[in-house]
């Protein structure tokens, strides 16, 4: 009997700690109670990402300034999920690609060009995430603040990409 009951405690203990997922619809649900015409789905969720107890989220928002990409860096402390950093990318915009500010430096962009096979911070090579049709998000975690990026092409050819393309940029405002 005594057995039972410390088991029905420990569970009853154990039950009162979310899940790093819980935790995130949570929080975006408390975050965005108020907000009309908004929505989200998280697309890519990875734990221990770069030490024990944190975790990245990835995840694509619909709201007034219409769809948009979010990586976020999470970290446990004593049990409790924190929301660490966060930035946001769009598809097809000058802005190519950001770096959180504060470690860990985690560098992430979003692309729709079908072509690239690879994509590297630094030395890191990120992972590119699937997100819908030709749509896809891709990040790297780096020990360092200020690195080049570079995308490979399925052809072989490696291209440093700078966060703005002021190309586009110019094309943007007309």
């Amino acid at each position: 009997m005594i057995g039972l009951l410390l088991s029905v405690v420990f569970l009853v203990g154990c039950s009162n700690e979310l899940t790093f997922e819980e935790f995130f619809h949570q929080e975006m649900k408390r975050m965005y109670k108020d907000a009309n015409n908004f929505s989200y789905n998280l697309v890519h969720t990875e734990l221990n990402a770069v030490h024990e107890n944190d975790a990245i989220a990835v995840f694509k928002e619909h709201n007034s300034q219409g769809e948009q990409i979010f990586i976020a860096y999470f970290e446990k402390m004593e049990n409790r999920w924190e929301w660490k950093q966060t930035r946001g990318a769009e598809w097809d915009t000058p802005h190519k690609w950001s770096a959180m500010n504060e470690i860990p430096y985690i560098y992430s962009g979003a692309i729709s060009e079908t072509d690239i096979k690879e994509i590297y911070a630094g030395n890191e090579k990120a992972k590119i995430i699937d997100v819908e049709g030709n749509k896809k998000y891709w990040y790297a975690i780096s020990p360092f603040k200020e690195v080049q990026v570079k995308f490979v092409r399925n052809d072989g050819t490696e291209e440093i990409v700078e966060s703005i393309d002021e190309e586009m940029l110019k094309d943007w405002g007309k």
